[in-house]
């Protein structure tokens, strides 16, 4: 195989990694966000760009790597492990904005969370904080 057919073909599995990886997140999302547990190609197209071809493909090697199962009427759910997968690459992805801000804890209630505070280092933060 000459170099640019071997870089076509890294491309491409490149390319179906990163499909796979965001069919997993959307999947995950929805699922979070109460839009249900079972999801047809035509409900993970509104999120995600692509030929519709490629995306049935990658939902059957996820199928065969035991990440998806096919359920009722041409739909696509979650296994556990594909959940665990999912959430983990989601949390990967968003990582950066959903982490609590500079200074600030991840105790929703805390003061460090209000605008109004003098910017203070959270309370929640400081060595001499116990519960």
């Amino acid at each position: 195989m000459t170099e640019p057919d071997l870089e076509r073909v890294r491309d491409s599995e490149l390319d179906s990694l990163q499909t796979r990886d965001e069919l997993l997140q959307v999947m995950y999302w929805m699922n979070g966000e109460g839009l249900g547990n079972e999801f047809s190609l035509a409900d993970l197209q509104k999120f995600l760009q692509g030929d519709p071809a490629l995306l049935a493909e990658a939902l059957e090697v996820m199928i065969a790597s035991g990440l998806v199962v096919g359920a009722s009427d041409n739909k696509y759910a979650l296994t556990t492990q594909g959940r665990i997968e999912g959430g983990r690459r989601f949390a990967d992805e968003f990582e950066a904005m959903i982490k609590p801000g500079h200074f600030e804890c991840d105790e929703p209630d805390c003061d460090c969370h209000n605008p109004e505070t003098t910017g203070d280092v959270c309370k929640h933060l400081s060595p001499s904080y116990t519960n």
